[in-house]
């Protein structure tokens, strides 16, 4: 299927969202920073990412702009606790996919990734 990377410090929603994805079979990528993200999306090329705003080194928003500067072409689904208007905004502006609230729900996870995905050239 699809390589899917995720960047999320917590590893407890690491593993939320590995449990959701692994039965469709997909290869998942992860990690606990947004530098390291933005490192592994440009050696792994993944079809789809899944991102979280809030992490250490490098904030999802940071991930997002340097996606952009480097006019990486990968839809990105935005998973945050944040529910504020002005964040799902200013990602969708960034240039995100979508946008989803923390803790992820499973159809709306899959139906997002198959969204993602279905977009790909």
């Amino acid at each position: 299927m699809a390589r899917i990377l995720i960047i999320d410090d917590s590893g407890t929603t690491r593993q939320i969202i590995a449990k959701i994805l692994k039965p469709d079979g997909h290869e998942l990528l992860e990690t606990g920073d947004g530098k390291e993200g933005l490192e592994m999306a440009e050696k792994h090329a993944p079809d789809c990412i899944l991102l979280d705003l809030l992490m250490p080194e490098m904030h999802g928003f940071d991930v997002l702009e340097a996606f952009d500067q480097k006019d990486l072409k990968i839809p990105v689904i935005v998973l945050t606790a944040d529910i504020q208007d002005t964040t799902r905004e200013k990602c969708l502006k960034l240039g995100a996919f979508a946008f989803a609230n923390k803790p992820p729900k499973e159809d709306e996870l899959l139906s997002l990734v198959n969204k993602a995905l279905s977009v790909q050239p």
